[in-house]
């Protein structure tokens, strides 16, 4: 396999290193290269104990890209276990579906402790997961796992790895598994899960929206009840229309949204009981006024100046007439 690739190359060092390093199988993990492909990976994880995994062997892929390690791996469970489906790329922070989370600084053995720590979390509707009862994830791990045997690389569960020794419930691996577990996070990609996180989110920004809406008619509405008071005449009253608050039924009001629905509750109620109707909110706002009267007052100006310098140079006309006719 040497002579195959090129030693200069940093994934080609790299992954020689760690199938050296992983050469021998321990009680909960081992994984080589094909003979043929150091880029692809087959590997044997035990199922971790206390758990419905437990006496369960699972097997799977691992898919390395040129660019290894910057670039993180692709893992495909092969065994069925009721956590992650079959043949599928499954979906971790340390997979190729989440490439901004990679760090370099993991590798391979990294990669088969999260899977361990990983599989008594619950799926959640992530993208190759899967949420089986207690009872069928035991029944796979005790019957079905230990009976298969994978076609490519010829691996069976049986002697996939060393058996457990009576302090294997304790051991560093397990413990390492935990903590990887809690520091790698499990990515989510179900669109049923992010769609009613969006779907509140635009609830609640359509909400503060028509929330800032309706405020700011009520400020518009103050200042047009004051122009109408000084412009129409007491008895004409504009009607007034009903303005209701959006919001959800299902979320509470913002305080904001109540002192705006107050605010609106006690202008209808002073229109209703006050002595005299006053308008305290229009729903179009009138054309103004005075700019009409100044354009046609500036019309008005524009004509007399016009007329008067049409007659000055016709008096002047018949000036200079005069004036020419006394000469002769």
């Amino acid at each position: 396999m040497e002579n195959k690739y090129n030693l200069r190359s940093p994934a080609v060092k790299r992954l020689m290193k760690e199938a050296a390093e992983l050469r021998d199988p321990t009680e909960h993990y081992h994984a080589q290269p094909l003979e043929d492909n150091l880029f692809e990976w087959h590997f044997s994880v035990r199922g971790p104990p206390d758990s419905d995994f437990d006496g369960g062997v699972y097997h799977g892929r691992i898919i390395l890209p040129p660019e290894y390690p910057m670039k993180p791996p692709s893992i495909i469970l092969l065994t069925p276990n009721g956590r992650f489906e079959v043949g599928k790329k499954i979906c971790l922070s340390i997979s190729g579906h989440h490439p901004e989370t990679w760090q370099p600084s993991w590798s391979i053995r990294t990669a088969l402790i999260a899977i361990i720590g990983f599989m008594p979390t619950k799926g959640e509707g992530a993208i190759g997961s899967l949420d089986y009862t207690p009872e069928e994830r035991r029944t796979l791990a005790k019957k079905r796992s230990l009976e298969f045997c994978c076609e490519t690389c010829g691996c069976t569960m049986h002697s996939a790895l060393l058996a457990l020794s009576h302090n294997s419930n304790t051991s560093p691996q397990d413990h390492k598994a935990k903590e990887l577990a809690q520091q790698i996070n499990f990515k989510a990609e179900s669109s049923s899960s992010r769609q009613p996180v969006e779907n509140g989110s635009e609830d609640r920004t359509s909400t503060l929206t028509q929330a800032d809406n309706s405020t700011s008619a009520g400020q518009k509405s103050s200042f047009v009840s004051q122009a109408g008071e000084a412009q129409m005449p007491p008895a004409t009253v504009v009607e007034e229309p009903q303005i209701h608050t959006a919001t959800s039924s299902t979320c509470p009001l913002s305080p904001r949204q109540r002192h705006t629905q107050q605010h609106t509750q006690h202008a209808q109620h002073d229109q209703r009981d006050g002595p005299e109707p006053t308008v305290s909110i229009v729903a179009l706002t009138p054309t103004p006024q005075q700019p009409q009267d100044r354009s046609h007052a500036g019309s008005a100006v524009l004509i007399v100046v016009l007329t008067l310098a049409l007659a000055t140079l016709i008096f002047r006309r018949i000036y200079l007439a005069h004036e020419f006719d006394y000469d002769l």
